[in-house]
C-alpha cells in the first residue's frame, strides 16, 4: 500500500468507529450498513474528507446509508479511560495491513469489523484493546481469544 491509500484505511478505520459511537451499534453493522461499495467510496473521498470535521461526516454517512440507531453501548458505563477513536481506528488499520493479501484490503476490512474480535476490542471495560496486535491478529485468525 502507498502511504495515502494506508492514510485513506487510517482515517476510513476511524470514522466507522467513530460512526458506530455515535450511534451505538457494533462495528460490523456500520460496514454492513455500507456495504462493499460504501467501504470504497469511503476510501476515495477519504483525502477530501479529512479536511471536514468527523462529525460532518459522519452525520452525512448516517444519513445517506440510513443507520439506525443501536443499543451497543460500551462507553457510558465504563469506569476506565476511554481510547480515542483514532486510537482504536489505528489499531484496526494496523490489523488489516497486516492480515490483508496486497490488494484485499477492503474484504479484510469488511471482515476484520464483523468479526468477533472486533466486539473484544469494543469492550473498553476489559483490556484487550491495550493488548499486543500481534495477539490480536492471532486470535482473529483462529477465531477466539487466544490464551
Amino acid at each position: 500500500m502507498t502511504e495515502k491509500e494506508k492514510n485513506d484505511l487510517f482515517y476510513v478505520c476511524s470514522l466507522i468507529e467513530y460512526i458506530a459511537r455515535q450511534t451505538n451499534n457494533k462495528r460490523g453493522v456500520i460496514t454492513e450498513a455500507l456495504g462493499r461499495r460504501g467501504v470504497e467510496k469511503q476510501l476515495f473521498d477519504a483525502e477530501v474528507n479529512h479536511c471536514l470535521s468527523f462529525e460532518q461526516v459522519s452525520d452525512e454517512v448516517i444519513e445517506q446509508y440510513k443507520i439506525p440507531e443501536g443499543n451497543f453501548d460500551t462507553i457510558t458505563e465504563c469506569k476506565y479511560t476511554i481510547p480515542s477513536f483514532q486510537d482504536i481506528g489505528k489499531l484496526y488499520c494496523t490489523m488489516i495491513e497486516d492480515c490483508a493479501e496486497p490488494g484485499r484490503e477492503v474484504d479484510e476490512l469488511l471482515k476484520i469489523f464483523s468479526s468477533f474480535i472486533s466486539d473484544k476490542i469494543s469492550d473498553f471495560q476489559t483490556d484487550i484493546y491495550y493488548q499486543n496486535p500481534s495477539y490480536l491478529e492471532c486470535s482473529y485468525e483462529a477465531g477466539y481469544l487466544m490464551d
